[in-house]
C-alpha cells in the first residue's frame, strides 16, 4: 500500500491547515489500534518542540491514542533525540514527536518511533494509514489518563553526560539554541565540560523558533563567534537533531566536515567498523575523496536520515549522516542528536589536541550550488518527461567532473537542486538553468 499521509519524515504540513487537530486525533487513534495488534498493554511517549501549534496537536494526538485504550506518557518539551533515548528508558512500545524540525514556525509535524527507538518503516506507516482509513469508534469504556513523566529530562541529561569530556583549560563556546528544545539542556550540558559557554536564543519560544538563527541560518552564529573571539560555536535546529559548527576563523563546519573529521580519526585508529561512512547523494564529492583516500568507503543513499540509518544497519556501519548536520553515532544511539554530535566533536578536539579549525582539513569542497525552487505541484516533477530528459542529459554531461541531483523535498512544496563541478562557473550555470526550467514547468 502506498503511503498518502506520511512523507519522508513523518507527517508534515502547515499547522491547522494541512496538519489539523482532526488529523492528529485520527492518527493517534490509528497508532493506538496498530500497537494493540502487537502488544497487550502498550505505552506511547509523546514529546513536542515549543512551536505555537504543538500544544494543540499534543492534545488531539493524545486524545486519539487514549481513545484506543493505549497508555500515554507525556514528556513535554524535549528534543527529538531525547524521545528516541527515553523510549528505551521507559520500555515504551512507541514514541511520537510533534515537531517540524528546521521548518518555519507555521509548519509542524508528527514523527513516530517504534520500540527499537527508530522511526517506523514505510510498511509500518502504510499499515497505520490502512487502519486510519477504516477506523471504527469502538474503544474501551474507560480510557486511561495520560501521565506526565517528570523525570524524563533528567534521564536524558544523564544519558548525554556519559559522553561529555572535561577540559581543564576552558574554551569559549557560543551556543545558538534556535529558541527550540535544546534551550532546556544545552547550556547546562556544555558547562559541565568545563567550557566557557555563551548561550544565545536559549529559551523555548514558539514565536521565534528557527527565525534567522539556528543550524539553517548559520550566519548568525558565525558573526557571534567572530565578534566574541570565541574558539568555536554550535548551532542546533528547533528539535535538536542537527548541529552545524563554526570554528574560530568563521569556517562553517557542516555535516560533511564532521563526518570527514570523525571518520578519518576512526580510520587512522583502525576502529571504524566496515571502514564505512554512510551519507546521502547530497554530500559533497570532497567527503567521498577524503574518506576513500583515508582507506575507507563512502556509501551513498537517498536523502533522509531514515534512509541513512537503514543503509547503516544494512552495511554494518556505525557512522553516518547528512550535510545538514544530522549525524548518527550508531555505537551510542541510532538517532541523530545535535548535542551528542557537539560532545563528540569536543571529544575529538581533546583526544587529538587539535583546534576545530584544524579538524577536517582534508575536506576541500568541490564547488557546489544548492537551490530551492518553490512549486505549485511537486508531484508533477516525476511526471514531466521534458524535465526528466534535461536532468538526465546534465547528469551524463557532468560525469567525471561533477554531479547533479534534483529531487522534490519530502516536507515542503519545493524542488531541491544540487550541482557540483570542478569546472569554474559551471555549477552555477547548470543550477540556474535547471531552476528556470523547473519554475517554468511546475510553478505555473
Amino acid at each position: 500500500m502506498n503511503r498518502k499521509i506520511f512523507g519522508t519524515d513523518g507527517v508534515r504540513g502547515v499547522a491547522n491547515v494541512e496538519l489539523t487537530a482532526d488529523l492528529a486525533l485520527k492518527l493517534g487513534r490509528a497508532l493506538g489500534f496498530y500497537l494493540k495488534e502487537k502488544s497487550s498493554d502498550p505505552l506511547v511517549l509523546v514529546g513536542k518542540d515549543p512551536r505555537l501549534s504543538s500544544d494543540m496537536l499534543e492534545a488531539a494526538l493524545t486524545s486519539g491514542i487514549l481513545s484506543s485504550g493505549v497508555k500515554v506518557g507525556l514528556l513535554g518539551t524535549v528534543t527529538t533525540p531525547a524521545l528516541s533515548v527515553l523510549i528505551g528508558e521507559y520500555k515504551a512500545q512507541a514514541g511520537v514527536m510533534i515537531s517540524a524540525s528546521h521548518n518555519p514556525i507555521q509548519d509542524n509535524g508528527i514523527k513516530i518511533f517504534g520500540a527499537n527507538s527508530m522511526k517506523l518503516s514505510d510498511a509500518e506507516e502504510a499499515r497505520i494509514e490502512e487502519i486510519l482509513e477504516s477506523l471504527s469508534f469502538k474503544g474501551p469504556e474507560f480510557p486511561s489518563t495520560p501521565v506526565a513523566l517528570a523525570d524524563s529530562g533528567q534521564r536524558y541529561f544523564s544519558f548525554l553526560r556519559k559522553y561529555a569530556p572535561h577540559f581543564k583549560k576552558p574554551l569559549k563556546l557560543v551556543l545558538d539554541c534556535a529558541w527550540g528544545s535544546t534551550a532546556l539542556f544545552a547550556p547546562q550540558l556544555f558547562r559541565k565540560t568545563g567550557l566557557e559557554v555563551y548561550p544565545l536564543n536559549a529559551l523555548p519560544d514558539g514565536f521565534r523558533i528557527n527565525v534567522n538563527c539556528g543550524s539553517t541560518n548559520i550566519e548568525f552564529l558565525r558573526r557571534e563567534v567572530l565578534e566574541r573571539k570565541a574558539d568555536l560555536g554550535f548551532a542546533f535546529d528547533g528539535d535538536g537533531d542537527r548541529l552545524i559548527a563554526v570554528d574560530r576563523n568563521g569556517r562553517i563546519v557542516d555535516g560533511d566536515v564532521i563526518l570527514c573529521a570523525y571518520g578519518l580519526f576512526r580510520l587512522r585508529q583502525g576502529t571504524l567498523p566496515q571502514k564505512a561512512v554512510v551519507t546521502t547523494v547530497m554530500s559533497n564529492y570532497a567527503l567521498e575523496k577524503a574518506i576513500t583516500e583515508g582507506g575507507g568507503r563512502l556509501i551513498r543513499t537517498k536523502v533522509g536520515d531514515r534512509y541513512v540509518l537503514e543503509k547503516m544497519l544494512e552495511e554494518g556501519a556505525v557512522l553516518g549522516g547528512e550535510q545538514s548536520g544530522h549525524i548518527i553515532f550508531g555505537e551510542i544511539s541510532w538517532a541523530g542528536d545535535g548535542m551528542l554530535t557537539g560532545l563528540m566533536l569536543l571529544q575529538l578536539i581533546k583526544e587529538t589536541g587539535m583546534d576545530l579549525s584544524e579538524l577536517g582539513k582534508e575536506y576541500q569542497p568541490v564547488p557546489q550550488v544548492l537551490l530551492n525552487v518553490k512549486v505549485k505541484n511537486k508531484a508533477g516533477f516525476y511526471e514531466d518527461p521534458e524535465l526528466q530528459r534535461v536532468i538526465s542529459e546534465y547528469e551524463q554531461d557532468l560525469k567525471g567532473r561533477g554531479r547533479v541531483v534534483v529531487r522534490p523535498s519530502g516536507t515542503e512544496p519545493i524542488i531541491r537542486i544540487m550541482v557540483e563541478s570542478l569546472k569554474e562557473g559551471e555549477a552555477e550555470e547548470v543550477a540556474s538553468r535547471l531552476s528556470n526550467l523547473i519554475e517554468l514547468r511546475l510553478s505555473s
